[in-house]
């Protein structure tokens, strides 16, 4: 027996309701007929990417087998048969190794995870590292499927989802579910699991909107997930799949300076707010955070943050902040934020007969306004301010939040040090 490694990526359909994660639970079954299926991993790549679906999710297998060329023909004959060709922007790719990954490729897929990368590049990679490619349409899934087959050597901290699937025929349908026992599910597993409901908004995050092929997906430690799937009340499933996956675990975050972000990265960036925030058409919060070179980031909480953006409109020029998330057009989209230090004090005007004095003139300090009482003051004086914000951290809801970015109940803990 020797180790196969499938990668494949970009076979579904925002519209048509195919999803990868889907046929990569059927290829597993095909497969688990003549071969071991040892691990299954869901890798969420670079959310900036412009040609992706919501989640850029690709899709990793590591199968033991005698039968190598057997586990390619029906990797091949699955794509052909389920893949949406018709949709324009479904362009399919698999990867093949034999054997374990190297450091070359777990680098590529490091960066894929926080760049964008070129098919040229992906095939350059594949070809010196022993991975064989194909694509189909235009080819563009071997950048996801290359980097999928590097996965298991590219990170240290890993979570699951437990995906529930039901059949073709229901795709675009209504989903039927008991939408109570998610909440039972979440109240019983949390914080083993997270991202299964919004309990401020009382909706349920665990399932979702577009037509296709899962009915839901659970977010958490191995144990958590199967324990929180136990509660969750379906009429029907067709079939199960639970994927080790990069989500909520930061890994496309990169420590910089304000100075040195680029659109279509994702950082973690320190500074201090140099402009106070600002709600802007749409209920989008604007502020900016000022680096040690002078240079300032605009930063935005934009409404799908909800109340996440109530948080931000406390900030005060002066405070120290770190902000995370990805930039597009110079701006970064605040995925979670902490507060660093608080500016505590403001300079006022001095206060004199239970009244703040007005301006004696320009550079003549201040008086009391109490025709009464002949009492000046030369310079503005420091006040306390009370603060409505508290210096830790704050996330968006997990309606709002992206697949890769780490809720502070993992936060708050150890990835190392979790159990299942």
């Amino acid at each position: 027996m020797e180790r196969t490694v499938v990668g494949i990526d970009d076979t579904d359909s925002a519209t048509r309701g195919m999803c990868t994660t889907y046929l990569a639970a059927v290829i597993a079954e095909h497969i688990s007929s003549f071969a071991t299926v040892e691990d299954r991993l869901l890798v969420r790549l670079n959310p900036e990417v412009e040609h992706k679906t919501r989640g850029n999710a690709a899709l990793a297998l590591h199968v033991e087998t005698d039968e190598p060329k057997r586990v390619k023909e029906t990797v091949v004959e699955a794509v052909e048969e389920n893949a949406v060709f018709d949709d324009e922007k479904t362009n399919p790719g698999v990867a093949f190794l034999r054997g374990e990954p190297s450091d070359a490729l777990a680098q590529y897929t490091r960066e894929a995870v926080r760049e964008y990368k070129t098919q040229e590049e992906a095939r350059r990679i594949a070809d010196e590292n022993g991975v064989l490619v194909r694509g189909w349409k235009n080819g563009r899934g071997v950048i996801g499927a290359t980097a999928a087959v590097g996965a298991s050597r590219a990170f240290d901290d890993w979570t699951y989802e437990l995906l529930v699937y039901r059949g073709e025929e229901e795709w675009g349908e209504q989903r039927r579910v008991s939408w109570d026992t998610f909440f039972d599910a979440h109240n019983e597993t949390f914080p083993r699991t997270w991202d299964t409901v919004d309990e401020e908004k009382g909706e349920v995050v665990a399932v979702p909107a577009a037509p296709g092929p899962v009915v839901y997906g659970l977010r958490g430690t191995f144990g958590g997930v199967w324990d929180a799937n136990a509660h969750v009340e379906i009429e029907e499933a067709e079939r199960l799949a639970i994927y080790r996956t990069n989500q909520g675990t930061d890994a496309h975050l990169v420590d910089a300076r304000a100075c040195e972000v680029e659109d279509g990265g994702s950082y973690r960036v320190e500074g201090t707010v140099a402009e106070a925030p600002e709600t802007r058409e749409g209920g989008h919060v604007f502020f900016a955070v000022e680096g040690e070179t002078g240079a300032c980031l605009r930063c935005a909480a934009f409404e799908p943050t909800g109340r996440f953006r109530d948080t931000v409109r406390r900030l005060r020029e002066g405070d120290r902040v770190v902000v995370c998330g990805s930039v597009s057009d110079r701006t970064l989209k605040v995925e979670k934020m902490r507060v660093v230090s608080l500016v505590r004090t403001e300079r006022v005007k001095p206060t004199c007969c239970g009244r703040r004095m007005e301006s004696a003139g320009r550079g003549q300090g201040y008086r009391c306004r109490n025709p009464d009482c002949d009492k000046t003051a030369e310079t503005l004086v420091e006040e306390s301010v009370e603060r409505e914000i508290e210096e830790r951290w704050y996330e968006v809801p997990p309606s709002a939040r992206r697949h890769l970015s780490m809720p502070l109940v993992r936060l708050r803990r150890s990835p190392r040090h979790e159990t299942v």
